[in-house]
């Protein structure tokens, strides 16, 4: 993947960390059509890149993290389009939060300032949130009076936080700290502004150094579990179960801990 390709966010590949930095910092890095299709295609090709790309960032420059879309690059232009335009410029936002969760490698969001909008939509749909405590979230969408739902954040939302909680936050939209987030669930863990980069860096370093295939069946399971019932949920983990115990990152465990090395884990 030729990392010029990407021309409407900077993007970097580093010994297995993949990062998206959103780089409109002028606008808060607000999101325009381009980087909503760039972003779409850039996490369809990484689906197939499990071995050599283990974990995929996404981080904001300056003073926030994604402010959502652009108030005249995307919605003065949407009303100029019909009912068909629209609908599939939704399908493709959808489709870059649907990526996200189906990637086999972890996501992480470092997020810094104000996620808003479809930024804090990206944050949700990523498997960690990691927030400076600059950081808060806003989930507009009913303040420019259209539906608290889009890009599957009423899939997401109730599940981090729950139902309940779910349907304050996208029927008010009101402004969530860094410390509400991390106290209903919305973030992982909190740390100073000055120490999020290195705190991002060291979960990162951490999952790239685990088995590719064991993280991607984690999220897989995460995503279908919560449509089973409690006997088929630990069906499904006994099947998968089955197939990791079979497969070379097991028995390569098993060698560097008889050998006393670390293993090195490589997704077969």
């Amino acid at each position: 993947m030729n990392p010029v390709a990407w021309r409407h966010f900077d993007y970097e590949e580093e010994a297995g960390v993949a990062t998206v930095t959103f780089n409109r910092p002028e606008r808060l890095n607000s999101l325009t059509f381009e980087i909503y299709a760039d972003l779409e295609r850039l996490t369809a090709e990484l689906k197939g890149r499990p071995a050599d790309v283990r974990v995929l960032v996404l981080r904001g420059r300056g003073r926030g993290f994604c402010s959502g879309g652009d108030v005249e690059e995307i919605i003065g232009e949407l009303l100029k389009l019909d009912t068909r335009g629209v609908y599939e410029f939704a399908r493709m936002t959808g489709a870059c939060t649907r990526n996200l969760r189906e990637l086999p490698q972890p996501v992480i969001s470092a997020v810094n300032g104000i996620a808003a909008g479809a930024g804090a939509v990206l944050a949700a749909a990523s498997d960690l949130r990691l927030l400076a405590e600059s950081a808060s979230f806003r989930f507009l969408f009913t303040k420019v009076g259209i539906s608290g739902g889009d890009m599957g954040i009423c899939w997401l939302l109730p599940r981090l936080v729950g139902l309940g909680r779910a349907a304050e936050i996208l029927l008010l939209g009101d402004r969530i700290s860094s410390a509400e987030a991390l106290a209903m669930g919305l973030a992982n863990r909190v740390v100073p502004d000055q120490e999020l980069d290195a705190v991002v860096a060291e979960y990162a370093g951490r999952l790239k150094e685990l088995a590719p295939w064991g993280l991607a069946m984690t999220k897989e399971m995460l995503n279908r579990a919560g449509s089973l019932d409690y006997s088929a949920a630990i069906e499904m983990e006994a099947w998968t179960q089955t197939l990791l115990m079979t497969a070379q990152d097991f028995r390569e465990f098993h060698a560097g801990f008889t050998g006393k090395r670390k293993p090195v884990f490589t997704g077969r």
